[in-house]
């Protein structure tokens, strides 16, 4: 693949030509020069778009397919299409599919059939057997087939002595382990956050405190431990400040939090759209502002999507009875532009890679290309059109987004819209 990229603004802060506007040379999938204006003797195609910009390849930590199991949600092929025309070169995928990703084999089948797609698929095995947290899965034979983290999606392991265990095998070859932050004998029945909103309509509350204690007790195993620990999708003020702390301390722990907990708070279920209902729910404007002051200040290492696509079944149905999720890979730039500076939002979009194992690919003459194309600063309403995932339960319906992604450039192949 020998592309040109013609005037191209590049936003990569490990790069010398950050912040400047410069043409790129793309020759058989490496980046052969780069300068304020290059000929195209040889004829290659040209990338020109209006108000161009490039960052290294982004990388979203929490994405769910529904292959094997539930193709009716999303397939590994849409899926990483998906991730391509919305700016992502890697994806971490994880284990709720059916059956469960638990095993040498599943990782194996999901790295085949994402082999030859300009998107990375990083498989995410399941911590414990089936997700039951009963047992331990063959976490090392997981990681000896390509599993970057261990996970039991969404479901909490009730069992300490478990997590201590995972923490202490796992760190026999730095395996990462993560551990979805909810008490479920606090959240109990619960279907949105513990609040006022929660009392005017009716419904069940998940209080903050679910998630906060299971976070101290998963940073004192940490610490007792010295395993290597990451908290998906924190949503509360109080997590924050437990994190922040663990730190200090030196732990080694990660976090990351949802997207749409940074943009949302609870106040918007009055009509009980069930697009609305997400774990951990949506909080309070309090825990919004403490979020977003932890990406600043890289308390949380990382923003997901926590993608989760869910057939309309499931979702147009009574809200205590709806499934829990949100797809956000198409609305995630647009949706952080309204949020952080753009640089801010490059480096979110950037900085989880080396935890989950990828390599950082600055745009620099030599390096491999590996390249997000995008436009910071148009303006759109986000439609159901804008959505290439098969399923339509977005979040972000109707809300006026900022940035347009024009593709990727990745694994010598050019993903554009």
């Amino acid at each position: 693949m020998n592309i040109l990229i013609k005037s191209a603004t590049i936003i990569d802060s490990k790069s010398e030509f950050h912040n400047s506007t410069q043409d790129v040379l793309i020759e058989n999938g490496v980046i052969t020069k780069i300068s304020k204006s290059i000929k195209n003797p040889n004829n290659y195609k040209e990338i020109k778009r209006d108000n161009l910009h490039i960052s290294q390849g982004w990388f979203d930590s929490s994405v769910s397919f529904g292959e094997p199991g539930y193709e009716e949600r999303e397939t590994i092929e849409n899926g990483l299409k998906t991730a391509a025309h919305s700016g992502f070169t890697a994806v971490a995928v994880n284990s709720n599919t059916n059956p469960v990703i638990d095993s040498n084999s599943d990782i194996t089948f999901l790295k085949s059939k994402a082999n030859k797609n300009a998107v990375e698929l990083l498989p995410i095995g399941a911590l414990t057997i089936g997700s039951k947290s009963e047992y331990l899965a063959e976490l090392f034979d997981m990681r000896s087939a390509g599993a970057v983290a261990f996970y039991d999606y969404k479901k909490p392991i009730s069992n300490p002595n478990l997590m201590k265990i995972a923490l202490q095998y796992a760190s026999n070859f730095d395996g990462l382990v993560c551990s979805f932050p909810q008490e479920n004998k606090i959240a109990g029945h619960g279907v949105m956050n513990e609040n006022v909103t929660s009392t005017k309509q009716g419904l069940k509350g998940i209080p903050a405190l679910a998630e906060e204690l299971q976070v101290a007790r998963d940073l004192f195993l940490l610490e007792y431990t010295g395993g290597k620990l990451h908290i998906p999708t924190i949503s509360t003020a109080t997590s924050v400040a437990l994190i922040r702390e663990a730190k200090k301390k030196k732990l080694n722990v990660s976090c990351s939090v949802a997207i749409h907990n940074l943009y949302f708070t609870d106040e918007v279920l009055t009509d009980f759209n069930t697009n609305f209902k997400v774990l951990p729910p949506l909080r309070t404007q309090t825990d919004i502002e403490a979020l977003i002051e932890a990406v600043k200040d890289g308390t949380i290492d990382m923003v997901t999507t926590d993608h989760s696509p869910i057939d309309i079944e499931e979702k147009k149905i009574e809200f205590d009875h709806a499934n829990y999720g949100t797809i956000g890979l198409e609305s995630a730039f647009g949706a952080l532009q309204n949020i952080f500076t753009t640089k801010k939002t490059i480096e979110v979009l950037t900085k989880g890679k080396t935890r989950f194992g990828l390599e950082q690919t600055p745009i620099q003459k030599g390096n491999t290309a590996n390249i997000s194309l995008f436009n910071p600063d148009e303006k759109y309403e986000f439609l159901k059109s804008n959505i290439i995932s098969k399923s339509k339960n977005t979040i972000f319906e109707n809300e006026t987004l900022k940035g347009r992604v024009y593709g990727i450039i990745a694994k010598n192949k050019a993903v554009l819209n």
